[in-house]
């Protein structure tokens, strides 16, 4: 990219940047066409549009800093990668430092800057070597190669430093149940065959030779039938004679149970001056047969999920409710669950992918991490693991374990160094028994400070690039 960049002209650039956006994204992201056809065009469109003005940013920093732009491409390009995980359509998948997360001593450095100082590392070098094809090796590259080399070899010795074992920190036994059905498919038969498989298999994990659980954890939507809702209202007969039997199940369980659930409230439309239902993507936790404490979705997946421009764009949510779109309604705390003898948050599928959301429940008491996740509807290992390498690193930059507990995968438990310490196959029914490490003794830099490395790019990006505009108009004006 960056050597395609040197042989294209500024005028041009917004334009081939369109076409790799576009192309890419399309690659990368194809499953999304599987679940949902409207995403995998929103998606590569929306890159498409991001990279009509990144190419011409990269461009200029080539032209308007002949000496050091490869510097000024790397940091232009962290900038755009953490900007574009923020608003209404942060969409991290892509971001260069994930690719990382299958080699711990690399990617421990993310405990101080951030999954953004793991994508500095890979992307810096390849700046450096399209300035050198194209300029040749002069002194100020040998330089910046010599820090560069200097600066991997400190993250290297870091992440051999920090690579603790945490086998011998207090454990709690947690069973992971994967039930392996698809809930978009929707219908009666479907919720009430979910149900099946998974008390079939929690049953089968309290009674496992491993030992019995401390806690047992579903995946997201696990249930879909909203069961605060049926139990109060019983709209629906055959949703609350479902509803009761999961009920009845719980009564009769001796450890808490985490699942996810479609969870309708009563609330008010400001629109039609109604109380209506209302619904959350939601994780519920059960002990003795009774909900005690509920998390709420907060950050929800763009048009998918949450499309709040109803008034502004009418012909866009028009489209999506054709389309048979379930909206939510984003929740606002950030939940800590007391039970176990352990303290865990549990952001539910997307909120995994984002690193201030996992760090703000750490901040405020998590010891562990537990992700709900339903990413069967891709049908795609390949979705599944993207979906995996950025979960991983919420445990390098917090320093806590992540639990992962999927519908069809990746089901798993990272460790706080990145490590992961048990791991199920994807799109099996089962169940997965795991000791989680429950550790809290340090906090990181990442915990304490954020996203500061990324917002800094971002920043001198903003001043470079106004520079270089400077800088370019400067030289016509001189030329002419």
């Amino acid at each position: 990219m960056f050597m395609a960049i040197r042989h294209i002209r500024l005028k041009t650039a917004p334009l081939w940047g369109f076409a790799f956006g576009l192309v890419s994204y399309a690659l990368f992201n194809y499953w999304l066409g599987i679940f949902y056809p409207p995403a995998i065009v929103i998606i590569p469109a929306l890159y498409a549009v991001y990279y009509f003005f990144l190419f011409p940013a990269l461009k200029l920093a080539d032209t308007a800093f002949p000496r050091w732009g490869f510097l000024v491409q790397s940091i232009i390009w962290i900038g755009y990668e953490y900007l574009r995980t923020k608003g209404f359509l942060g969409y991290p998948y892509g971001i260069l430092g994930y690719t990382q997360y299958s080699v711990p001593v690399v990617a421990r450095v993310a405990a101080l800057t951030g999954v953004w100082g793991v994508s500095a590392l890979l992307v810096f070098p390849s700046a450096l070597i399209a300035h050198c094809m194209q300029n040749g090796v002069k002194m100020h590259t040998k330089v910046a190669a010599s820090a560069y080399t200097c600066v991997f070899a400190l993250v290297l010795v870091y992440g051999f430093v920090t690579g603790y074992d945490y086998s011998s920190c207090p454990t709690k036994k947690a069973a992971l149940i994967q039930q392996n059905i698809d809930p978009w498919q929707g219908g009666d038969a479907t919720y009430r065959e979910a149900l099946r498989r998974l008390t079939k298999m929690s049953t089968q994990a309290m009674e496992d030779p491993a030992g019995k659980p401390d806690i047992v954890v579903w995946s997201e939507t696990s249930f879909v039938p909203s069961i605060d809702w049926h139990t109060r209202y019983r709209t629906d007969p055959g949703y609350y004679k479902m509803v009761k039997e999961l009920r009845d199940y719980m009564d009769r369980q001796t450890v808490p149970f985490v699942l996810g659930n479609n969870e309708g409230v009563l609330g008010f439309d400001e629109e039609t001056k109604q109380q209506v239902r209302q619904d959350h993507n939601s994780a519920l936790l059960f002990e003795g047969g009774q909900i005690t404490k509920v998390y709420r979705k907060i950050h929800l997946v763009p048009f998918t999920e949450h499309f709040p421009y109803k008034k502004q764009l009418p012909f866009i949510y028009n489209f999506l409710v054709d389309w048979d779109t379930h909206f939510w309604i984003p929740g606002t705390e950030y939940t800590v669950f007391d039970a176990a003898g352990f303290k865990f948050s549990t952001p539910i599928c997307f909120e995994d992918s984002f690193g201030d959301l996992s760090r703000s429940f750490v901040h405020s008491g998590a010891q562990v991490i537990v992700n709900l996740s339903n990413d069967g509807w891709a049908y795609s290992v390949p979705a599944e693991m993207q979906h995996m390498a950025m979960a991983a690193f919420r445990a390098y930059e917090n320093r806590r374990t992540v639990v992962r507990s999927t519908n069809s995968g990746i089901t798993c438990v990272i460790d706080p160094s990145g490590r992961r310490v048990a791991e199920m196959e994807p799109f099996i029914e089962g169940y997965l028994i795991a000791d989680i490490p429950v550790y809290d003794a340090t906090t990181t830099l990442y915990t304490r400070w954020g996203d500061w490395f990324g917002i800094a790019c971002a920043a001198i990006a903003a001043v470079l690039l106004v520079l270089g505009v400077l800088l370019t108009t400067v030289l016509k004006c001189k030329k002419i």
